[in-house]
């Protein structure tokens, strides 16, 4: 991990949804929560604009963070976000405390490159299709990747990217295909442009009735 974040916190001693409310419109700050570990849960709140500026950062959901409570330094990721439906302003957050030696689940962002020199992209005419934003590995705290590239280059049109497909850091586990075969689920693919002939072709396949079953009857 390349970078380290300090989040400034304030014990909360008011909850329920009236004072979250207050809290949020009357002083600007967000609610939340820190748990997990030995120690009881902590209520506590943050400065919205200050945990909004850290957010844009994608560095900052894959961290080991330094959640400081009036004095007393916690370490900790980020677990969960509730956003407003709307506006999309962060209304409370989610903190689980980590152990240096403890593995942890948390979601990596997956970064697709070389899309543009892709061979089924520049040779096939085709097109990079996205099936999945992140994944769900486990490991140590301090193994956490920033995120997790995909090398589109050598896919070829009609070809499918699947978990296994991808080369995971040392220590780094996907927690699907720890499951087993059945759970290598795609993430990526590249496909014929819409109109194509590929495409009809492919299309026709998969509304034609299997072998041995009847055609619908047109009514």
């Amino acid at each position: 991990m390349s970078e380290s974040f300090e989040v400034q916190a304030e014990v909360r001693v008011d909850e329920g949804k009236g004072a979250s409310r207050r809290l949020r419109r009357l002083e600007g700050k967000v609610p939340g929560v820190v748990y997990g570990g030995q120690a009881a849960a902590r209520s506590i709140s943050l400065i919205r604009k200050d945990l909004e500026k850290m957010l844009e950062n994608e560095a900052f959901y894959t961290s080991v963070l330094n959640v400081l409570v009036d004095g007393d330094t916690e370490s900790a990721i980020l677990k969960d976000v509730q956003r407003h439906p709307a506006k999309g302003f962060p209304m409370h957050v989610d903190f689980l405390r980590v152990q240096a030696d403890k593995v942890l689940k948390v979601n990596v962002p997956l970064h697709f490159t070389n899309e543009e020199s892709c061979q089924g992209v520049k040779l096939g005419g085709g097109m990079v299709q996205h099936q999945a934003t992140d994944m769900e590995v486990q490991c140590l705290p301090g193994d956490i990747p920033d995120y997790i590239e995909v090398d589109m280059t050598d896919v070829e049109l009609g070809q499918i990217v699947h978990l296994s497909d991808v080369t995971l850091p040392e220590g780094v586990v996907s927690t699907a295909l720890a499951l087993g075969e059945d759970h290598d689920l795609a993430i990526a693919a590249v496909i014929a442009p819409k109109g194509s002939k590929a495409d009809d072709e492919a299309a026709e396949e998969a509304e034609a009735p299997s072998e041995g079953e009847e055609p619908e009857a047109e009514e």
